[in-house]
């Protein structure tokens, strides 16, 4: 419990509630562990247990929550085996605890995913120690007290005999026949909460979730609802006048509270050993691989600036007892790069010098100013947060190294709890309450959005739904009680735990979705909560893309790169970007990032850094970026609010943009030591559920106000604060990043070809489809030719292109992109064909399905997308040749020979076919259904006639247009945007084939225009021009749905709009 109890009410007050759920039984319990835990504190309890089925998952969350209210915690879990009642075991040290998560651990390893498998007969694991509450059914009979009986002979542990009071008119009679079987069998009758919520009001939700589990409705769920609302978190003195006939019950359950002294915080992290070879401890490897790291770094010698950094840093490493977790990360990195594979630290870890030095990070403390408590707070007493990116294609051979290493017994993923959204809630309230498939999907469909909330009565009255039905109203609430509630566990995409020795003496682990994996039931919050150690090794795509561009530029342009020998402050390159052209671009391609980019203008890498970091929710909420812009574009002088903030604020021009620069303003500007700036910060990303936020706030103001600062600007650093709380962005890592930035960005200013053809390959990656980076590649003079049979490989090349004035290649684009084709099935046809220089690659395609031993379904599919017209079959010859290929195939089975062989001799063989010519708007309707782009023509070109006959123009008159001018313009909607900082505003695309144009739209028209907006392929919008500099909009006034346009396309288009894949990439 974490020590003992300590009598605060009156003697016959209880102190101990028991057997409390928390929705960490997912779809059982119906409140947050932190609201049972806080509604048992702020009632009186001087102890609380948590202990959900089967799993530890939210103790950690019940932990954080007792420890902040001053209350005890009563670790358990509650144990359902197969063939026997629900069991409450509470480890009362740490070896009960280890022997708790092992029995856990072989349960889930034994059972399915969710669904663990135990046995009365496992509890013989459980250690003498633990204290066993035994919860009876409903209906306590001879069954039950035969089972009492085995667990005594099982076990060596304290049995408790569990009773808890429904209110359900059986009470009396359970309590006296659990009475007379405790008795009889020598055991202590004990009180148990048994709870299932904090307060009354979540019964009906308690309701709706035990309906979810059973795939019941409401109507007719019968006894799996609750009789009443006495199921929640009673205060002591209404605990002890319901037990007042069984008062030694209550004292029973203090009596085992106070004997369970085990807390979660005596899980005392051990590094391991593997990381220090030769002898050598993990502090002097540390020293030795840093110190000779900082000689590659530095081969001119150290700076002074940047040897007094690592001096700093490692005395504190070595103060903290860190140097196991930076050698255990070196050791990764240093695998990575040993076999070819790209990778960067990022994060809060790029503030370190060490990792500078090691290898890990790329951002050089000799040119920045690292914050070093950002990464490790001394009175945090954490260990630091290192995040690595390596290519998203070889990420598993990295983690493959890691279960080498480390074996799969020491070495787990991460958790990561998926809770309920607005969408899948209402989805699952709907069809509780019986609402037809229509309602449900039609209420679904209207909750949107990144942050969305439930739908409001304008949304729903535009889709017939009235928001004043009793049902409706019902619905909407309880999905507000379910957001955020969890709904299952999965494993987080990189985050790796490892031991010393074995996981599950540390959480229980349970199989991953992918064979011989492990996953931790706690996330990385959990982690962070109780100082353990994790390592993420995280997949970033665009590091996939870079090393395929390297791999295109030294096979085609025989110029070999690396990230540290990309040319640097390349002025073509910075000049691209100051027009804001950089689709593709890794961080600065969103409509957002490109509209900054002509306003800031960058010029050096420094102005990367700051364009990655300013179009962020911290800069935007303290109200930093336009005075910066104004001060960049010397529209404002450049001021500092003292001297002693001048050196925080000079490379910023005067204006906070950075996190580190936030927190040091808390620091020099208020006096703030360096680890309460940084509790600062960590109290802001949690200041919604702990609001323990205004100490800090009066602290900074007053501090700040103190030492002659205006009380506006204080504010705004305090919101700026706030909006890194809730998405923090440091400098190190925007420096991290903006390393990336600039390679791809060079890449794709000097070679478009390599660029366009390597993000291809790495799909699915950034912001924009394959149909929009094929239309960019055309628009930088780079041909594009079709994927083929007889000339793509199954990812897309590039190919020798005499006509370009460039000098650029053509692209090819590959087999990946035919919609439906297997990549084992485009690998084999690729691999098969005859090279260059010996004929023809296939003679037919008898031939392609023979050699490439590839299905006809195959073919049909490469058909579809038009891809033998190297043999001379267009798309409809090619189908009708493999649809003949594929009934040859089954009329050369044994069984059908002989009946084909007599059909053929008396019909004679059939007459040749003449197919008729498919039209321009079916062949690009086709192309969009298989490849989702089409080469040969755009559908808004194809519809430019009657779009312009009522009255539509397209998007490159806009190009051409006077700022403020009126248009009405149609186009295909490529993508949806609705950014969480943008307060309901929407951002379209729209394009005709070479031209794109972002519309904006107001969040007053979001809701009065919904329908078009979020179904179009095909959009008319009419509105005005708006332009700055060379930041082009189009404000939307109104909004069309002109998919009725696609029948002028082909029938199929008309009939089925869906299908024909002409869809936005959208984020919402």
């Amino acid at each position: 419990m974490g020590g003992a109890m300590s009598k605060k009410g009156p003697p016959s007050s209880p102190a101990a509630l028991l057997g409390c759920y928390s929705n960490f039984t997912f779809l059982t319990g119906a409140s947050h562990p932190a609201e049972m835990v806080e509604a048992a504190a702020a009632l009186g309890w001087q102890a609380v247990g948590i202990a959900d089925v089967n799993s530890l998952a939210g103790i950690v969350r019940a932990h954080v929550a007792a420890r902040d209210a001053g209350i005890g915690l009563v670790v358990g879990a509650r144990l359902r085996p197969v063939d026997g009642p629900d069991i409450i075991a509470h480890p009362t040290d740490r070896a009960g605890y280890e022997a708790l998560s092992v029995l856990l651990s072989e349960a889930n390893m034994r059972g399915s995913k969710g669904a663990p498998v135990l046995y009365l007969a496992d509890l013989a694991r459980v250690t003498s120690g633990t204290r066993l509450l035994v919860m009876p059914p409903s209906h306590p009979d001879a069954a039950h007290a035969t089972q009492l009986g085995r667990i005594r002979e099982i076990v060596t542990a304290s049995v408790f005999v569990g009773a808890a009071l429904y209110r359900d008119g059986g009470d009396e009679a359970r309590l006296a026949i659990l009475a007379e079987m405790a008795a009889s069998q020598k055991l202590p009758l004990t009180a148990v909460g048994d709870a299932l919520y904090h307060d009354p009001a979540r019964r009906p939700l308690a309701d709706v979730l035990a309906c979810i589990r059973e795939g019941q409705r409401l109507d007719n769920a019968g006894a799996l609802l609750s009789r009443n609302a006495e199921r929640q978190v009673l205060a002591p003195d209404e605990m002890a006048r319901r037990w007042r006939h069984w008062p030694d019950a209550l004292a029973n359950a203090d009596r085992l509270a106070s004997a369970c002294a085990f807390s979660m915080d005596e899980l005392s992290y051990e590094y391991p050993t593997e990381v220090a070879p030769g002898g050598r401890d993990a502090m002097d490897e540390l020293t030795y691989q840093t110190w000779n790291g900082a000689r590659d770094r530095y081969p001119d010698g150290v700076p002074e600036k940047v040897g007094a950094y690592l001096q700093r840093e490692l005395q504190l490493i070595a103060k903290m007892a860190f140097a196991p977790y930076f050698l255990t990360v070196f050791d990764i990195v240093r695998f990575a790069r040993s076999r070819g594979i790209l990778c960067q630290g990022r994060g809060s870890a790029a503030n370190s010098a060490v990792c500078y030095c090691l290898g890990i990070t790329s951002v050089d403390p000799d040119r920045s100013q690292p914050l070093f408590e950002r990464f490790i707070s001394e009175a945090r007493g954490e260990p630091p947060d290192i995040d690595v990116d390596f290519e998203h294609e070889r990420r598993e051979e990295v983690i493959q190294y890691i279960y080498a290493k480390y074996g799969r017994a020491r070495a787990g993923l991460t958790a990561a709890v998926i809770t309920y959204r607005s969408r899948s809630a209402l989805r699952e309230v709907a069809k509780v309450f019986g609402l037809s498939s229509d309602v449900q999907a039609a209420l679904s469909g209207q909750s949107w959005g990144r942050e969305a909330g439930g739908p409001d009565d304008a949304a729903l009255q535009a889709v017939g739904i009235d928001p004043a039905d009793r049902r409706i109203a019902l619905v909407r609430r309880l999905v507000r009680d379910i957001s955020r509630f969890p709904r299952h566990l999965s494993q987080h995409v990189g985050g790796f735990v490892i031991t010393r020795g074995r996981l599950d003496h540390l959480c229980p682990i349970s199989p991953a979705a992918m064979e011989g994996r492990t996953v931790i039931e706690w996330d990385k919050d959990d982690l962070d909560a109780l100082g353990l150690l994790k390592v993420d090794v995280l997949a970033l795509g665009m590091l996939s893309c870079i090393r395929r561009a390297f791999a295109l530029l030294r096979d085609h342009y025989n110029r070999p790169l690396t990230l540290a020998s990309v040319p640097p402050e390349d002025a073509a390159t910075y000049d691209m970007l100051c027009e804001g052209r950089s689709v593709g671009v890794f961080q600065v391609e969103s409509r957002a990032q490109m509209a900054m980019l002509p306003r800031l203008q960058p010029r050096c890498f420094h102005d990367l850094v700051v364009q990655v970091a300013i179009v962020r929710p911290g800069p935007i909420q303290g109200d930093m970026v336009h005075p910066y812009l104004r001060r960049r574009a010397g529209l404002e002088k450049v001021t500092y609010p003292s001297d002693a903030l001048r050196g925080v604020l000079e490379r910023t021009l005067g204006v906070p943009l950075f996190q580190e620069q936030a927190m040091q303003i808390a620091i020099v500007g208020a006096g703030f030591t360096g680890s309460e700036a940084d509790q600062l910060r960590r109290a802001m990303a949690t200041f919604k559920k702990h609001g323990d936020v205004a100490k800090f706030h009066d602290k900074m103001i007053s501090g700040m106000i103190a030492r002659g600062y205006e009380p506006e600007f204080a504010e705004r650093c305090f919101r700026q604060i706030e909006g890194f709380g809730t998405y923090g962005f440091p400098e190190s890592h925007a420096a991290s990043f903006a390393l990336l930035v600039y390679v791809s960005a060079w890449i794709k200013r000097h070679y478009p070809d390599v660029f366009i053809c390597a993000l291809l390959n790495a799909q699915p990656m950034g912001f924009y489809s394959p149909s929009q980076l094929v239309a960019e590649a055309r628009r930088s003079g780079i041909t594009v030719r079709p994927a083929d049979v007889s000339h793509s490989g199954w990812d897309s090349t590039l190919e020798p292109d005499p006509a370009n004035r460039d000098g650029l290649h053509a692209l090819r684009l590959g087999l990946r992109l035919v919609k439906g084709l297997a990549a084992g099935e485009g690998e084999r046809i690729a691999a098969s064909r005859q090279p260059s220089g010996y004929g023809t690659p296939w003679s037919s395609l008898a031939d392609i399905m023979r050699r490439a031993d590839v299905s006809a379904k195959s073919l049909e599919v490469i058909a579809n997308a038009d891809g033998f017209a190297s043999l001379g079959l267009n798309r409809r010859q090619a189908l009708w040749e493999v649809r003949a290929l594929a009934g040859q195939r089954w009329q050369e089975l044994p069984l059908f020979a002989h009946a084909t062989r007599r059909h053929h001799d008396l019909a004679g063989e059939e007459p040749a076919v003449t197919l008729p010519q498919a039209h321009a708007g079916e062949e690009v309707a086709a192309d969009y259904r298989s490849l989702g782009l089409s080469l040969k023509d755009h559908p808004v070109r194809l519809l430019s006639r009657p779009l312009a006959k009522d009255g539509w123009q397209t998007c490159a008159v806009a190009h051409e247009a006077r700022d403020g001018q009126r248009l009405r313009l149609a186009g295909l909607v490529t993508m949806r945007q609705r950014p969480g900082t943008a307060k309901g505003t929407v951002f379209l695309t729209l394009e005709d084939g070479l031209h794109s144009l972002n519309v904006i739209i107001w969040p007053k028209l979001t809701e009065t225009y919904r329908d078009a907006m979020l179904r179009s392929q095909i959009l008319g919008v009419v509105g005005r021009i708006q332009r700055e500099k060379a930041v082009l909009h189009f404000i939307a006034d109104q909004l069309f749905n002109l998919n009725g346009y696609l029948r002028y396309l082909d029938e199929d288009a008309a009939r089925n709009q869906r299908g024909t894949r002409m869809r936005s990439r959208d984020f919402r």
